[in-house]
């Protein structure tokens, strides 16, 4: 699994720091996206067990959820890095333009943001948004934390 970078980032996990990870290869393609480089799967670099371990390491004690902005087609490795981050007490969230994801994946996972990118409907700040933005610990949607 390829990630193009990695952030820390403070509004996409709302009332969370996020350590985030941009995974390569996105087979949507959305029309107007905004991460058009995450759509070639050779582009980026590997994210290793070392370098993922490294990384939770460093910022321990400054972020406290690991996202990633897709990734959901590279599912068993995924896995592996929700589970890693789970057992280290991170809260875990993912990024989808996908309606859903398998239960499997929503098992290790705390947040999850669903839907693709339509322009006309804007995204998690747009009242008109396809997306949604669940808290899956209690199946809460956080939509409105995104709205002015």
């Amino acid at each position: 699994m390829n990630i193009y970078n990695y952030d820390i980032v403070f509004q996409e996990v709302p009332n969370h720091i996020a350590l985030a990870f941009y995974v390569c290869g996105c087979p949507l393609k959305c029309p107007g996206c905004h991460s058009t480089e995450l759509w070639t799967e050779k582009s980026g670099s590997p994210l290793t067990h070392d370098l993922f371990q490294h990384l939770l390491t460093r910022y321990k004690n400054k972020v406290d959820c690991v996202l990633f902005l897709g990734g959901e087609w590279h599912q068993k490795e995924l896995l592996e890095f929700l589970n890693e981050a789970r057992r280290q007490e991170f809260k875990t969230a993912l990024y989808t333009g996908r309606e859903d994801v398998c239960e499997e994946l929503k098992s290790s996972l705390d947040f999850l943001k669903t839907g693709p990118w339509r322009v006309e409907l804007g995204g998690l700040s747009s009242p008109t948004t396809n997306q949604i933005f669940r808290d899956l610990t209690n199946n809460t949607i956080l939509n409105h934390l995104f709205q002015p």
